[in-house]
């Protein structure tokens, strides 16, 4: 394989490296308030145009036998909301007699009780090839019933840091946000469909491309959202133990919802695999850091305390983009 055409295979993985430097080197650009506007862009026009570009290639009766997949739906969900949390307050109990600094390990936990993303996980599953159907339902039942996701994730800060607030949700404008950024433009996407229909079959157009370039454009802007984030004053010792952590449980998550959905008996295919293992092991930044903001408001060790999760959003796309290929050659391996 030529040098030219292999640069052509792995452009996405070139394009992550190129705009992690970008970032690094000018993030004002793209940060919250830049020139850019993510604030605008991103929120809704990037995550608008990811739901669009799902709903306009995805066939309506695919969608609507994932409705139906309860079993993959339940995987996912108690995962995300039950086993995560309780895992990583099991994992803490040992990290507490280290020197690590003691906010950022209470930061960990409210990780673990974040509710599912609304859009990294679909474009990976995408990226893959997988059930990007059963992704959309459960970014759209984890963010979606946003009323309900952060009710019992902030349920869940309050259990494992005992750490309350009598500060009230504003579920309205959530919920709107997300009825506007993921379900409208869905839906928009299945009725053009619709009239189009017999085009895209006939001149099927990238969907992939163009999610993977949307994704360049999240990861850009995350991480210049990470890098000039003031709030990331730390002792060098804490950070890159933090770092590590934060790698190595999505790692091992990955893995355990890998082996536990490829079991003989478990009844998921691969392209229900590779929704799973993105869905159940992503946390939502969009709903977490706000969240964080209203439990802990006025809180002196707020910064600390929402630094993993400044990091681990970043980190499970970087992680999940970079391992897009080697879940794609399994999965197309055993669909052979």
């Amino acid at each position: 394989m030529g040098l030219l055409e292999r640069l052509r295979k792995e452009w996405f993985i070139l394009g992550i490296v190129l705009v992690i430097a970008v970032a690094r080197l000018e993030p004002a650009v793209g940060v919250k308030g830049g020139p850019l506007k993510p604030e605008i862009t991103i929120t809704y026009i990037a995550v608008s145009a990811i739901f669009f570009n799902s709903g306009l290639s995805l066939k309506t009766e695919e969608l609507t036998s994932a409705l139906m997949h309860v079993k993959l739906h339940l995987f996912v969900q108690i995962f995300t909301l039950v086993f995560f949390p309780t895992a990583i307050w099991l994992f803490l109990q040992l990290l507490s007699i280290t020197p690590i600094n003691e906010w950022l390990l209470k930061g960990l936990q409210t990780v673990g009780c974040m509710p599912p993303p609304v859009s990294s996980a679909v474009i990976l599953t995408k990226a893959v090839g997988g059930n990007e159907a059963a992704a959309i339902f459960n970014s759209a039942f984890g963010s979606f019933l946003v009323s309900n996701a952060i009710f019992i994730a902030s349920a869940l800060v309050v259990l494992f840091l005992t750490l309350g607030s009598s500060s009230s949700v504003p579920f309205t404008s959530i919920f709107s946000q997300l009825f506007m950024t993921v379900v409208v433009p869905l839906i928009i996407g299945q009725i053009v469909r619709r009239y189009i229909k017999d085009w895209l079959e006939r001149k099927k157009p990238p969907f992939g491309a163009i999610s993977s370039c949307v994704l360049l454009m999240i990861i850009y802007t995350t991480f210049c959202d990470t890098f000039a984030n003031p709030n990331i004053d730390l002792d060098k010792f804490s950070l890159i133990i933090i770092v590590f952590i934060i790698f190595s449980i999505q790692m091992s998550f990955m893995f355990l919802t890998f082996l536990f959905s490829t079991r003989n008996n478990s009844g998921f295919t691969p392209a229900d695999t590779v929704a799973i293992v993105f869905c159940s092991t992503h946390k939502s930044l969009t709903l977490g850091i706000p969240m964080l903001k209203i439990v802990f408001a006025g809180y002196e060790h707020l910064s600390l305390i929402s630094v993993p999760l400044l990091i681990y959003h970043p980190a499970q796309i970087l992680l999940g983009s970079l391992l897009v290929p080697t879940i794609k050659s399994w999965m197309v391996s055993r669909q052979k």
